[in-house]
């Protein structure tokens, strides 16, 4: 019987050129990968030219690079209390789908956004309300991701409940799911540092979103302490998590098939090849 092959990548650069990207992530061996469809400190987008994009999309087709994650602007932040950034963040929202169509992405990546100094329940329908109205503006091939944070002071996604009180009042055809970033749960307060605690998490994704909405790992040790609230990624098997939880949670059953996208530190050239070896041998110890 033929073992499915994992997908496995890390986020890359489009310096140069979103064609570029396509070819950092083959280069490393990798059969999926997230980028940034444009500078993701800046509200000023240009558009992407329609020769670039058709190229990219035969090339990504050429190298069998898939799923394809678009992650979100930093700017965004669709549960704002000011009007004026949340118009901005709705209208950039809707430039990244519209990118992630133009160049065949299979999903967009969200970080809701922050309370900053309101009422988070109040502040979390404010983020549906955006998506909803998202929703009446238009229809888009990719689909939409929510992705868990670490609990900062304002955070409105930080626990699996409060991501599915978000997916169950938004047109399900706009979001596919959530993405589910490993250090962001462990500073939020879950421990995944062995199979218990793993099982936990697997049961509460199963009871408020299902395991079939997760469609990407996040897969970052961390740097801060359990529940410390601190977003700080940290090279896989060196951080508070560490090798032997990060290896049981990618081949637990539930999650054996589930894409996993690389946000580690990148401050050599050898940060990347390094982090992916060593989840390529935590997968292949496993079988």
């Amino acid at each position: 019987m033929r073992t499915r092959v994992r997908r496995i990548g890390v986020h890359v650069s489009i310096s140069g050129g979103l064609h570029l990207s396509l070819e950092r992530a083959y280069a490393l061996g990798c059969n999926t990968m997230q980028i940034f469809s444009h500078n993701p400190r800046g509200w000023a987008v240009k558009g992407i030219p329609q020769g670039a994009a058709s190229y990219f999309k035969t090339r990504r087709k050429q190298l069998n690079i898939a799923p394809l994650y678009i992650h979100t602007s930093y700017l965004i932040n669709i549960a704002s209390g000011d009007r004026i950034l949340r118009k901005k963040s709705l209208d950039m929202l809707i430039c990244e789908m519209q990118r992630a169509d133009a160049i065949g992405a299979d999903y967009v990546i969200l970080h809701t956004g922050s309370a900053a100094g309101y009422d988070e329940q109040l502040s979390r329908m404010r983020a549906i309300e955006t998506l909803n109205e998202i929703v009446l503006s238009g229809e888009w091939k990719a689909g939409l991701l929510l992705e868990n944070t670490a609990g900062e002071k304002g955070d409105i996604a930080a626990t699996i409940h409060s991501l599915s009180e978000i997916l169950n009042h938004v047109n399900e055809s706009f979001i596919s799911g959530i993405c589910f970033d490993t250090c962001h749960a462990f500073a939020a307060g879950y421990d995944l540092r062995d199979y218990k605690g793993i099982l936990n998490i697997s049961n509460e994704i199963e009871k408020y979103i299902g395991i079939d909405k997760v469609k990407l790992f996040h897969l970052n040790d961390s740097k801060g302490s359990l529940g410390s609230h601190i977003d700080r990624h940290e090279h896989i098997g060196i951080g508070k998590i560490g090798a032997k939880g990060l290896q049981e949670l990618i081949n637990f059953e539930p999650f054996r098939k589930i894409p996993l996208i690389l946000e580690t530190p990148k401050k050599k050239e050898t940060d990347d090849p390094m982090n992916l070896e060593r989840v390529r041998k935590m997968i292949k110890a496993k079988h």
